[in-house]
């Protein structure tokens, strides 16, 4: 969503001062070789902590709800609302946060926005104790939304930062060097109840307190600022008229949804469909984080798939394996039987990550062609790739926002089927028609046979 303007009027870059470039032509090979390199290396790798530290921010609730014990007086559905709110603020953010990286500067804003995490941070790690109110819990279950917007603007970001054919391996190591804040903040939530207990949630939170304001000193020394950077004017508006971008959205809900909405509700969902097995919050725990290691890990595998294969290829056989994991869930808890249940689920984490990196490739590759196309009639090939860049960055803007909404309604899903049944039955069918839908879809609109299908996607 964020473009660079004409660069040939800067001055050269300071390389080795964060924060004080006044030059950026990360396409010419010379100054890549030079200085852009290290530079842009050096942006990433800061760039991935500072993210990873506000996507565990933002999964702060998937641990939290397991030291909810009965003291507290939360049900089930109580707290499948507590892991829902912080997604649906999180993706309520995702646009605006984007649209910051150009308004304020890369380094400014994740300055800004790593600092912004101490808003839940500090006073979950005072308030939350037995007694505390179920009001005061959702207002910080919500405010940690704030790590959600955090993935966005990093994105935006980082995106300035490297030439076209080095694009995807780094937006990949950005993503899912963030994705993995969901396993670590669960590991750190398993270690405190492993040595602590169950009865000092507090410390959860705590623990990222020092790392916050790590991630907010590393932006300042090690980020830069690049010249140029611009919202352009009216992309969001052009995107939103584009049917690709909802259909798009429609994808993303299903793969990046699944994943940070199973993440938030594993521990808790595990809990409640095996309590035999699973009596305290510390045995959930040591499987909740599983899921989301895998599906972070397997992100860029997704993305190197879609470029050997063809993204749509790819994400259509991954809606399939979707739902197949999902009706393996559902038997396995109709059966009782806990290793399908596991298989079932961890599927279901491989193949949502798998689709995560399959969908934002696929995003690009339906401008491009669809510039290849306008070249051809206009004979403008310039003015089309152009125009292809200009809604593909708009267009990823608003799937991420939409996307990461499938993290509210998978909770939801969940929360609505154990109050109407006692069990997440019910949930499971609409994953597999959810699914069902969005494999149909793929095939539809980029796969089938026809004049109007788009080559290359």
């Amino acid at each position: 969503m964020s473009t660079l303007a004409s660069p040939g009027t800067l001055a050269p870059a300071e390389a080795g001062r964060p924060g004080r470039i006044t030059e950026w032509r990360p396409e010419d090979p010379r100054f890549w070789a030079t200085t852009g390199a290290p530079v842009a290396r050096r942006n990433l790798y800061v760039s991935i902590f500072a993210e990873h530290v506000g996507f565990s921010v933002w999964s702060l609730w998937s641990v939290m709800v397991l030291f909810l014990g009965p003291e507290y007086g939360i049900d089930p559905a109580g707290k499948f609302l507590l892991t829902a709110v912080p997604a649906a603020l999180g993706a309520v953010l995702r646009l605006p946060y984007t649209l910051a990286v150009a308004r304020f500067g890369g380094r400014n804003w994740t300055i800004v926005s790593a600092l912004l995490l101490l808003v839940p941070a500090v006073p979950m790690a005072v308030l939350i104790e037995p007694g505390v109110s179920y009001a005061t819990l959702m207002v910080l279950a919500c405010l940690t939304g704030v790590g959600g917007g955090n993935f966005a603007s990093s994105m935006a970001n980082i995106n300035l930062f490297f030439p076209e054919r080095l694009k995807g391996r780094a937006l990949g190591l950005n993503a899912g060097g963030g994705n993995l804040g969901v396993p670590a903040v669960q590991l750190v939530g398993l270690a405190v109840l492993a040595t602590a207990g169950a009865a000092y949630p507090r410390l959860v939170p705590a623990v990222y307190l020092p790392l916050i304001v790590l991630a907010a000193l590393a932006a300042a020394r090690g980020l830069d600022n690049l010249p140029g950077a611009r919202n352009e004017p009216g992309a969001l508006r052009a995107a939103a008229r584009d049917p690709h971008t909802w259909v798009m959205s429609l994808l993303y809900i299903g793969t990046f949804g699944s994943f940070i909405g199973f993440g938030f509700a594993f521990g808790q969902v595990l809990q409640l469909q095996f309590h035999d097995r699973f009596p305290t919050p510390v045995d959930a725990a040591w499987l909740t984080f599983l899921g989301p290691l895998i599906g972070s890990l397997v992100r860029p595998f997704g993305g190197q798939l879609a470029d050997r294969l063809g993204g749509a290829r790819v994400t259509f056989a991954n809606f399939v394996a979707m739902a197949a994991g999902a009706a393996l869930v559902l038997y396995a808890a109709r059966d009782r039987s806990f290793p399908l249940y596991l298989a079932g689920f961890l599927a279901l984490f491989v193949f949502s990550g798998i689709g995560n990196g399959s969908t934002y490739k696929m995003i690009p590759a339906i401008f491009r062609a669809r510039a290849a196309a306008e070249a051809e009639l206009t004979g403008d090939r310039e003015a089309a790739e152009r125009r292809a860049r200009r809604l593909s960055g708009a267009l990823i803007g608003i799937a991420g926002a939409v996307g990461a909404s499938g993290g509210v309604l998978v909770n939801v899903a969940f929360r609505q089927s154990f109050l109407a049944s006692g069990t997440a039955d019910a949930a499971y069918l609409a994953f597999i028609g959810w699914y069902a839908l969005c494999f149909l879809v793929t095939w539809a609109v980029y796969l089938r046979p026809g004049p109007r299908k788009l080559a290359g996607v």
